[in-house]
């Protein structure tokens, strides 16, 4: 073995240096008291023996380790991602490991390590969970190992090659919850209300013989005479109809919550809509706008179509200036050509934003029907629930009233001129949207 790449794996501890320093002091009070100088010489020659046989030890195979990252082929944003690490000990002896992995730089975490300790030819399965915040292409590194013997004095520095680059997509494991719930009818289960349906805004399914429990008034009587049994009509959700996700580009989608931006929250819940409703054989769509040029994904019903949407949502970001509503309402009239139902995530901070924007959406309430998606500002939540004790609380106090008061006059506002609102805080906007949808459904409204 190289002798320069042994001497670059060589780590003294902290044992190390304190052996030296308690030999140094024994030489030190030799000096004064001659009778302690051949003690001194002694713990010397012996700390140099041991510390001779800890390198020995350590360096004794030349490759020691073997091992590999087992990580996910794509990681979801905002959720925890498990990250596993297989190791062998190639070692006849026991050794204990720190194990230091490079994991992208977007986590900013300078200390991420974790010990443990390894038996002669053991291997392990180690795992940690990573949450990261932003869409786009992390890259991991080698995943490095500092391991030492029983004796402590020497740690040597291995590293095993692991670089890869895993991209972040929009979160399909919050995808995939809803997709389970929504299969096996338990969407209650998380929240989401059950609607009750309001008379027959169905489409005709079959006719099936009656059983305790069915609806009476759906009795067909002709059926029931030939038959010469009750027989009832069933009725299905109506299909195919156009549900559109579309997104704010603009500056009011930077605002950051427990981590991710209000578009993060909003492109998260676009795939989970955009999925339930292909489950309800409806076609899901997405457009974004801002001041610029949009992204279009028309509207499909076929179940690899999530596909298409989870891609164009990979890659949006936010622009830093204010978002074109006529420029949607040009792009709504070109790419819709049928009545469809909107989920148009922004965010209105102020009423006389909201203001500005409202005759372009009426306009887009005239053909479609339009639910607004805005977020409740929960820092704006916690000062309102604090209780006041200097003139400086009360005036922030008083702002934030002011503040949470104009939110509920922009809902009051827009649902006066027929439009549909969600006023949620981010952490609850998929359960409140899927609420919504199943809603409109349910009301015959879309």
């Amino acid at each position: 073995m190289n002798p320069i790449h042994i001497f670059k794996q060589i780590y003294l501890s902290n044992l190390f240096f304190q052996g030296l320093a308690g030999i140094a002091l024994t030489f030190l009070v030799g000096y004064f008291i001659p009778a302690v100088g051949p003690i001194a010489e002694l713990l010397f020659l012996g700390f140099v023996v041991v510390f001779v046989a800890d390198l020995v030890l350590l360096f004794s195979r030349s490759k020691p380790f073997s091992g590999d990252r087992n990580a996910p082929k794509r990681l979801s944003n905002g959720d925890e991602n498990t990250i596993r690490i297989q190791l062998q000990n190639k070692f006849s002896f026991s050794v204990k490991v720190e194990i230091i992995d490079e994991i992208p730089h977007q986590f900013q975490l300078r200390d991420f390590g974790f010990w443990t300790d390894f038996h002669a030819g053991e291997e392990k399965s180690l795992s940690y969970d990573l949450r990261p915040t932003q869409r786009g292409a992390y890259d991991f590194g080698n995943i490095n190992l500092f391991a030492q013997t029983k004796i402590g004095l020497v740690r040597r520095k291995l590293s095993i090659p692991a670089q890869e680059t895993i991209p972040v997509y929009p979160s399909f494991i919050q995808m995939r919850k809803f997709e389970m719930y929504a299969i096996s009818n338990r969407l209650t289960d998380i929240g989401v209300k059950k609607i009750r349906r309001v008379g027959h805004t169905m489409e005709f399914d079959q006719i099936k013989e009656y059983v305790r429990g069915d609806d009476i008034r759906s009795i067909n009587w002709k059926a029931t005479a030939r038959a010469n049994d009750l027989m009832v009509n069933q009725y299905q959700d109506e299909r195919s109809q156009n549900v559109i996700n579309v997104i704010d580009m603009g500056r009011v989608m930077k605002m950051p919550f427990d981590g991710l931006h209000l578009l993060d929250y909003a492109i998260n819940t676009s795939l989970v809509i955009s999925n339930i409703a292909l489950i309800k054989d409806d076609k899901a769509g997405l457009i974004t706008f801002s001041n610029t040029d949009s992204v279009v994904v028309k509207p499909e019903k076929k179940r690899t179509h999530i596909q298409r949407i989870q891609e164009a949502l990979y890659n949006l970001e936010t622009s830093f200036l204010e978002s074109d509503y006529e420029r949607l309402v040009l792009s709504l009239k070109k790419h819709v050509n049928q009545r469809s139902l909107i989920l148009l995530y922004t965010n209105f901070e102020t009423f006389s934003s909201m203001e500005r924007q409202l005759p372009y959406l009426q306009r887009i309430a005239k053909d479609h029907m339009l639910v607004t998606i805005f977020f409740e500002n929960t820092e704006m939540s916690k000062l309102l629930k604090q209780e006041s004790r200097t003139m400086s609380d009360i005036y922030t106090k008083t702002t934030a009233e002011k503040f949470a008061f104009e939110k509920k006059q922009i809902v009051k506002a827009l649902n006066q001129r027929g439009i549909q609102t969600i006023l949620t805080p981010p952490k609850e906007l998929s359960v409140n949207a899927i609420n919504k949808y199943l809603e409109m459904k349910a009301r015959g409204l879309i």
